[in-house]
């Protein structure tokens, strides 16, 4: 017999959570489901354990750098890996147990671990137990895509999940990809002390980004000691007595490189190939993601998708925002939808990139007359300071009304500054608003107003 609930949750990740202690709190009966890890990729492999990674990685560059600052380290600098390791589990573990905490002292919530399938639309099996309602979340998310390159059967190789198991130094990291996840490891590993090569099957790293800043970026990591590789047609794996060997077809450089060993950083593809969708008729796109609407809504009533699963974002912050779009829709009569929402994000390499609204690409392609501005970090009084003057900031307004398209902020603080421009986006007011305000001294924001004033126009 069937267990009857107002609503099933299935995924703890930065959707799911919320969603069942909104729609508890509104009196609704819920069910949450979980197969493996409270919290999804964000609490477990992704966000805070990698930038918990990325501070020590962070304090250990520094350290080194002491001589520039005035101190010295006596004697060298020795990461030890298992006590990194050690402090980025217990920082994430205190996150995964968190959410697990929260959710089984919601009322109105039932908990249930298993691997959740579609019976029907109205219909979820978990373990031998048949779970129905009329309204059904799918918060499952994605994993690392591991392609099926030439020898990638015959050799061992990491994702960036199994990276989270590592408690020793890799001598020589190869890693394939050179987008965001592949840099971030990169560079984390090198101040670690891997010797790091990174292998792109593009012209060039982070491909979606300008062509200044993805060149800025080269530059800020070959400059400690991480070798590129661009233009890796046609890679394949093959075992070597000292490790593996990645095999490419590149315009400069041997056809080889051989790492102790090789992290796979080459995409994401989402969780849903194991859930029985078709039982429930549950939609889905060549790459198996869940095509949802502007409300989240599949293409049965009744059943919706947020997270990484609808290809509608993939980060933590889009998936909390489909739940508060859900949420207010259902409860609250609203009409919010995922088009309201501005693209930004952030590139947590040092120093890092924070992103929002349209790069320069996008907005020639749009054909609508901009103004534009940059500047180089070296110019921040605030990073001066700190010794830290790698990277850049630039901005795009609308030519025509003022409105801010898009900006890029890579330097010291940019993750955190950007949010000066998406605020002022979201508002709906012209770049005026920023360019007339007075920020404190000395910070990076204060140098917003100055790009703003030498706006001119894009040939």
């Amino acid at each position: 017999m069937a267990r009857h609930f107002d609503a099933i949750i299935i995924g703890t990740g930065q959707a799911g959570p919320p969603l069942a202690a909104r729609l508890a709190s509104a009196g609704m009966i819920v069910a949450i489901i979980e197969r493996h890890k409270f919290g999804g990729t964000c609490v477990n492999t992704g966000c805070i354990p990698t930038k918990t990674l990325v501070a020590s990685a962070y304090a250990a560059h520094v350290a080194r750098r002491g001589a520039e600052y005035g101190f010295d380290v006596t004697g060298h600098v020795r990461v030890d890996m298992k006590r990194v390791k050690a402090r980025k589990d217990e920082v994430a573990g205190r996150s995964n147990r968190g959410v697990e905490d929260w959710l089984r002292g919601l009322k109105n919530c039932t908990v249930i671990l298993g691997h959740a399938r579609f019976q029907s639309c109205r219909t979820v099996m978990v373990n031998d137990d048949v779970l129905q309602a009329e309204h059904i979340f799918i918060n499952v998310g994605g994993r690392a895509s591991v392609p099926a390159m030439p020898g990638i059967q015959d050799v061992p190789f990491l994702t960036n999940s199994s990276m989270m198991d590592v408690d020793f130094l890799p001598e020589r990291l190869v890693i394939v990809g050179g987008s965001y996840i592949g840099l971030e490891f990169g560079q984390m590993y090198r101040r670690f002390g891997s010797h790091v090569t990174i292998v792109e099957m593009g012209p060039r790293l982070i491909g979606r980004e300008d062509e200044d800043i993805s060149e800025s970026v080269r530059e800020i990591l070959e400059a400690e000691g991480i070798q590129v590789r661009l233009n890796a047609k046609c890679i394949s794996l093959a075992k070597r007595n000292n490790g593996v060997a990645v095999r490419m077809g590149c315009d400069e450089g041997p056809p080889e490189v051989v790492g102790t060993h090789v992290l796979l950083a080459v995409g994401r593809i989402p969780n849903t190939n194991d859930l029985g969708l078709d039982r429930a008729g549950v939609a889905t796109d060549q790459r198996g993601y869940i095509v949802v609407d502007e409300q989240l809504q599949t293409n049965v009533p009744g059943i919706w998708a947020l997270g990484d699963c609808n290809g509608r974002g993939a980060f933590t912050h889009t998936s909390y925002n489909d739940y508060e779009i859900v949420a207010d829709n259902l409860l609250n009569g609203d009409r919010r939808r995922v088009s309201d929402r501005i693209q930004a994000y952030a590139l947590y390499t040092d120093p890092p990139l924070g992103r929002c609204g349209m790069t320069d690409a996008e907005i020639r392609t749009s054909g609508r007359a901009a103004l534009a501005a940059k500047l180089p970090m070296s110019r921040v009084g605030r990073a001066a300071e700190k010794g830290e003057t790698q990277g850049f900031m630039k901005i795009s307004v609308d030519a025509q009304t003022g409105h801010i398209l898009g900006a890029a902020i890579l330097g010291t603080g940019g993750d955190e500054v950007i949010h000066v421009l998406l605020d002022v986006m979201y508002a709906k007011a012209p770049y005026t608003l920023v360019q007339r305000a007075m920020h404190i001294h000395p910070t990076v924001a204060e140098f917003l107003p100055v790009v703003l004033s030498k706006l001119e126009p894009v040939a």
